[in-house]
């Protein structure tokens, strides 16, 4: 017998789906989660037991020794310790919220905080960190004593960098008045400092100028905000390290993808970073970690808070994905090209810019076996597992493609910085599976590309199909043609949804497809926070759950650096498909090949698909 503990577990199941024990979920109450994680933690802790991690990576360390991953997953200091004081971490300042994070302790508004936006009047600060900060700022979850540090290697004065600001904050709250008086009260806290990014001496002045406000507080923490090119992180760092580290408090660093070109990019530009940074200093930030539906995989599971007695049953349980899982799906697409932003794209290609990331990281999340707690380092220690557990990927399971012009829509070859007769790929079709006894046998079939015919992002679990079918013989229907699936909507219209055969009312016996849904538009009438939001409160809070560590990047670096060279050793000329269309016909051939169809087939992302 199964049975579930704790306050707040209501076990809604569907009995379809009994056997599916990823999605015949219980929905487990925040602050029960936290409590019991709170617990497990506490009584860890009191039995002196090791706990049962994987470790994280070793990585050199300046005078050329091996750092050891502590407890937490984050390695010793090495050069200047900027989070130390006497030889004890300084704690992280404390969110107000007790319903959104783990909080307990000290007042985390007393400490002042500078965010640093290195790259500051880069395109995706202005668009995404800048909005972000503010709406923190307006709900109350940034310190008192916080202030926003632009540094660029362009001239403005604080006026001017005051203005660029201003040009792309919003009010993203429900209640509008929430945000009279915020806009200038916000802007007074940003100040800009120009300099050069591998200049010791520009943030040294940068750190002197941080300083004045600081000195308010006793405890003055730093967060670097690296919104730049990859190929500048390592001297951002050494300069940042060595001369703007906080004398008091934590300084951290917050680094965009991407992670290198390949498996050994990447482990030559961690083996730098190494140099400067500890692991606990460092947040690789994936943004689409940060969407509400993605978070809402650690929390929507069954078993992590169930106790199996029965060992028989428990073995039952983790094989009944592979009996009655057809396939999974998780597809990305966008309806737009590049757009005279091709020469930056043409550098990754799709793989590496979407599916590599974004895409293996959810289906890593969706995968992961119920780790020992929420904590990060339990959570992160799981989807390693996964991609460890990864087939390695043939190219006869990919599909690439590139889109070509179509009506008063330009190809991807007919932008100007894309270069001539480019056969970088646009999209990709992806068939890739895990070895382990809860997804044998299951297709992961992973989907990205530019100017399809529609914009979304959703993961779909389609079950098999049930033996026999009564309805041929009688209705001369093949209800084989619909699947039922879970479709976990992550953009646009979040929403979780079971799509289901159902008779429809009246006399007589006809079928339709409907769907059982949650829509967050309609159930919560409230703002949900940006990607954007959540990360940057998880960096100033030091919780790293939805952070990528180093092992976890090497793994998926490792599972597609093959293929990647493979395509272009080779030269392999991607399929053309028509702008706004459903992609290459390949890829319609490659889901076939594991007897199933793609499920994000219509144009309208609101209807039951």
């Amino acid at each position: 017998m199964t049975v579930l503990r704790g306050r707040d577990v209501p076990v809604p199941c569907v009995s379809s789906m009994h056997a599916f024990s990823r999605t015949c979920w219980a929905s487990v109450g925040v602050n029960a989660r936290h409590t019991i994680a709170r617990q497990r933690v506490q009584h860890r802790a009191q039995s002196n037991r090791p706990s049962l991690r994987v470790a994280a990576a070793s990585v050199p360390t300046k005078q050329g020794g091996v750092e050891a991953p502590t407890q937490n997953g984050a390695g010793l200091k090495v050069g200047k310790s900027p989070d130390t004081a006497g030889g004890q971490l300084t704690p992280s300042p404390n969110l107000q919220n007790p319903d959104v994070y783990n909080i307990e302790g000290e007042d985390w508004h007393k400490a002042a905080l500078s965010m640093v936006v290195v790259g500051a009047s880069g395109d995706l600060a202005k668009k995404k960190i800048y909005p972000a900060l503010f709406a923190l700022y307006v709900e109350g979850h940034l310190p008192d004593y916080f202030t926003i540090w632009g540094f660029a290697r362009s001239k403005m004065s604080n006026e001017e960098f005051r203005e660029y600001i201003g040009q792309s904050l919003s009010c993203r709250l429900t209640d509008k008045g929430s945000c009279e008086g915020k806009f200038e009260s916000f802007l007074e806290r940003c100040y800009y400092h120009p300099g050069q990014y591998n200049n010791r001496d520009d943030f040294a002045a940068l750190s002197e100028a941080m300083t004045e406000p600081e000195k308010k507080r006793k405890t003055a923490d730093r967060v670097f905000y690296l919104s730049i090119p990859p190929s500048i992180f390592t001297q951002v760092a050494a300069c940042a390290s060595d001369a703007a580290s906080s004398p008091t408090g934590y300084t951290r660093v917050i680094v965009e993808k991407p992670f290198g070109k390949d498996s050994e990019s990447f482990r030559q530009l961690s083996t730098d970073l190494y140099q400067h940074l500890t692991e606990d200093q460092m947040f690789r930030i994936d943004h689409y970690l940060g969407k509400e539906l993605i978070e809402n995989l650690t929390v929507r599971t069954p078993l992590w808070k169930a106790l199996v007695v029965d060992k028989s049953l428990a073995t039952a349980l983790v094989a009944a994905c592979s009996s009655f899982i057809r396939n999974v799906q998780v597809v990305f697409s966008e309806d737009f090209g590049t757009e005279g932003r091709g020469g930056y794209f043409d550098q990754y290609g799709i793989i590496r810019d979407v599916i590599q990331n974004h895409l293996l990281q959810i289906l890593s999340l969706f995968a992961m076996e119920p780790p020992v707690s929420l904590d990060a380092e339990d959570i992160r220690n799981e989807k390693v597992k996964v991609l460890r557990n990864m087939s390695p990927i043939s190219m006869e399971d990919v599909v690439i493609g590139q889109y070509r012009g179509r009506g008063n829509k330009q190809g991807y070859l007919d932008d100007s910085t894309v270069p001539e007769g480019s056969l970088c790929p646009t999209f990709a079709a992806v068939a890739c599976f895990i070895d382990n006894p809860r997804w044998d046998g299951v297709p992961f079939l992973l989907k990205a590309g530019k100017a399809l015919h529609t914009k979304r992002a959703e993961i779909r679990v389609q079950f098999r199909h049930v033996p026999g079918n009564l309805y041929k013989n009688r209705m001369g229907l093949n209800m084989d043609q619909t699947t039922n699936e879970l479709v976990i909507r992550i953009q646009p219209n979040e929403s979780i949804y079971l799509k289901v055969n159902n008779k429809v009312p009246g006399l007589g016996l006809n079928l339709d497809v409907q769907k059982l849904d949650l829509s967050y538009k309609t159930r919560y009438n409230k703002h949900l926070p940006d990607a954007y939001e959540r990360l940057i409160l998880d960096v100033i809070n030091g919780d790293k759950r939805l952070f990528i560590r180093n092992d976890e990047l090497e793994a998926a670096w490792d599972l597609f650096t093959p293929i990647l060279k493979e395509i272009e050793q080779k030269q392999m000329a991607p399929e053309l498909y028509p702008y706004n269309s459903r992609g290459p016909v390949g890829s319609h051939y490659l889901a076939a090949k594991y007897g199933v169809r793609w499920g994000d087939m219509t144009d309208n992302p609101e209807e039951v698909i």
